[in-house]
């Protein structure tokens, strides 16, 4: 997965986790990702849109991802500006890629598919019911879920206290940790 690579700039904190936790996708041939907050990079001059490290820029790597495992990657978010900009981001992968303006718990309940890999990655971690959101992400997204499923958490610490003590009472196994984000199986195999 030499696609990797790019990625791997000084800025992204979040690197090692996301190379982690696609490699460990890709042991598992997993090809249905699904994202919940989209990466919507940085405005400069009030309408260039550059990329912001410091965020990880998960749609661009996982848009790549599905593209390397000629699988999909559904993103949502509610923010239809950030959808714009995540487009412009994944521009070279748009075939692999469904995006989605809606509210994540509305998106998740809705959802159809099977899930492989999901990222859970809105309303980020200042707001007050950040951690109180996610846990209601996983709790909907597990339905969707199968044996060997991976959960990446972001934002540990400020929004994922809730999830980890919900998932490690059902079924899901702590596979990978870092000061940013906490991966885990579903019904470890």
């Amino acid at each position: 997965m030499i696609f990797l690579e790019k990625y791997n700039n000084k800025k992204n904190i979040r690197y090692k986790s996301f190379e982690f936790a696609l490699i460990e996708a890709n042991k598992r041939n997993h090809k249905i990702l699904v994202e919940t907050g989209v990466a919507r990079g940085k405005i400069k001059f009030f309408f260039f849109s550059k990329k912001n490290w410091k965020d990880g820029m998960s749609t661009m790597i996982f848009s790549d991802y599905a593209k390397h495992q000629m699988g999909e990657l559904n993103s949502c978010d509610i923010s239809s500006k950030n959808i714009n900009n995540a487009k412009k981001f994944t521009k070279s992968n748009n075939a692999f890629i469904n995006f989605f303006v809606d509210d994540s718990l509305i998106f998740l309940n809705n959802f159809k598919k099977k899930i492989d890999f999901l990222y859970l990655d809105s309303l980020d971690g200042q707001f007050q019911d950040a951690s109180s959101h996610q846990l209601k992400e996983i709790q909907i997204a597990r339905k969707h879920l199968q044996p060997g499923s991976l959960v990446l958490l972001d934002d540990k610490g400020s929004k994922t206290n809730l999830s980890i003590d919900y998932m490690m009472k059902n079924e899901f196994t702590l596979i990978n940790e870092t000061n940013e984000q906490v991966l885990f199986s579903y019904k470890n195999q």
